[in-house]
């Protein structure tokens, strides 16, 4: 297919190269900031705009691949009307694009993407599409660069899926950066934690969250609880979480 990729972020970026590998054509890039436009352009043999009056008309498929709060000010420049057009947000409806074009729809990544990564991840892409066309050429789209790790989702699932995302990476990220200040002030090395943060993603891959979970909670072991949180008296942050989960995990086993 031909591509007109509008924004120059991490989803852009990464999203660019996965068609350009799977034999796309990307006609164009569209970006207000100039500079990264241009890098992305040069990287993918293309030309690139940052006026919206000069976008190319020609493309199979417009992806508007920029922050969720971004999208409303880009589509009000827009117009495309017989052109299959999608945003990547998992957050905002499709129908935000009913006035670009009468074929729309959502070209979403569930996947933390950064435009520095190396090699290419493995991305489950969900798309949604108001009509048969949309709907048909963003999941060929997406089969394209994902194999078989697609799906079809509406405007609840994705958001639903967001949220789950939310929780699985945000929020154990931060978990994982209160656990490197407590590393830090403790004079201990967080990066001796990270075969077992590894070992404990992978374990996923052959069981559920449930049966994986260990640790004193699960075990009921208050001893061994109750010296953890003297140990975080001087951590009230890491102590109130470690108390809310330890409180969770339990009432759940």
């Amino acid at each position: 297919m031909e591509i007109v990729i509008i924004g120059t972020g991490n989803v852009a970026s990464v999203l660019g190269r996965k068609f350009k590998d799977a034999g796309h054509k990307i006609l164009q890039v569209v970006g207000r900031d100039s500079m990264a436009a241009s890098e992305l352009a040069y990287n993918w043999d293309t030309v690139s705009t940052n006026y919206f009056s000069q976008i190319n008309k020609n493309a199979d498929v417009y992806i508007i691949a920029v922050s969720d709060n971004a999208i409303a000010s880009v589509i009000s420049e827009l117009k495309l009307p017989g052109k299959v057009v999608a945003h990547t947000a998992a957050s905002v409806p499709k129908e935000i694009l009913k006035d670009v074009s009468n074929h729309f729809g959502v070209f979403y990544p569930l996947q933390s993407l950064r435009k520095e990564m190396m090699s290419l991840p493995d991305i489950p892409i969900f798309v949604d599409g108001n009509d048969a066309k949309a709907k048909n050429t963003l999941d060929s789209l997406a089969h394209s660069i994902a194999n078989e790790k697609v799906a079809i989702a509406g405007d609840d699932a994705r958001l639903k899926l967001h949220v789950a995302a939310v929780v699985v990476s945000n929020f154990t990220n931060h978990l994982y950066k209160l656990a490197e200040d407590y590393c830090k002030r403790e004079g201990l090395d967080f990066k001796q934690l990270l075969p077992l943060i590894a070992e404990t993603a992978l374990r996923l891959k052959e069981v559920s969250p449930a049966e994986a979970q260990t640790g004193p909670a699960i075990r009921h072991d208050e001893e061994t609880i109750h010296r953890h949180i003297e140990l975080l008296k001087n951590f009230p942050q890491l102590k109130k979480i470690y108390e809310l989960m330890t409180g969770s995990i339990q009432a759940g086993s």
